[in-house]
């Protein structure tokens, strides 16, 4: 499938068994869409709208993607293979099955989101905002996670060691701890 450079508005489509070829696009709209079995191949795009859509083995391969809007979406079997996201947003979204690696994403917002076995290896996060979400079988131990918006909301999550100790100070926080640095 080839896209045109500007806006292409996809919304309430039904797409299977294709490749999206790469594209450098304005807009990218597939709210409401319903994907199975589609790859997008290097698709560089300041915005990604899919709210509301559902993504069935879907596989976001390299390109950059300024915002990728996944809110209220279903998406099962879902991977982020080397791609470059300034925003993703899955609030009140339902993710299954989610694999990322070799990923940049600068902010991944999942308020009321509920995820199942997710995980990010060999990636960057900046900020992970988990309020309010239900997780079951999440690993982040592969991925550079500089801040969770609400470290109280990990429980279902494994971090390796080393992630414990960088984010101690928000856990004790979390927990009403008063850490001071002087003695």
């Amino acid at each position: 499938i080839d896209l045109d450079p500007g806006t292409t508005d996809a919304a309430h489509t039904r797409i299977s068994e294709s490749v999206v070829a790469p594209a450098s696009v304005q807009t990218l709209d597939l709210s409401g869409a319903i994907l199975t079995d589609v790859i997008l191949d290097a698709v560089s795009t300041a915005e990604l709208i899919a709210r509301e859509g559902t993504w069935r083995t879907v596989v976001v391969r390299g390109g950059r993607i300024g915002t990728l809007d996944l809110s209220r979406a279903r998406c099962d079997g879902l991977i982020l293979d080397g791609v470059r996201i300034d925003y993703l947003t899955a609030g009140g979204a339902t993710l299954r099955d989610v694999d990322v690696a070799g990923c940049r994403i600068g902010t991944l917002d999942l308020p009321g989101a509920r995820v199942e076995r997710m995980r990010i290896a060999e990636s960057t996060v900046d900020e992970m905002d988990v309020r309010e979400w239900q997780a079951g079988d999440v690993d982040v131990r592969g991925a550079d996670v500089l801040s969770f918006t609400d470290v109280r909301m990990l429980r279902g999550v494994t971090l390796t060691a080393d992630q414990a100790t960088s984010h101690a100070l928000a856990l004790a926080a979390s927990l009403g701890i008063d850490v001071r640095t002087d003695a």
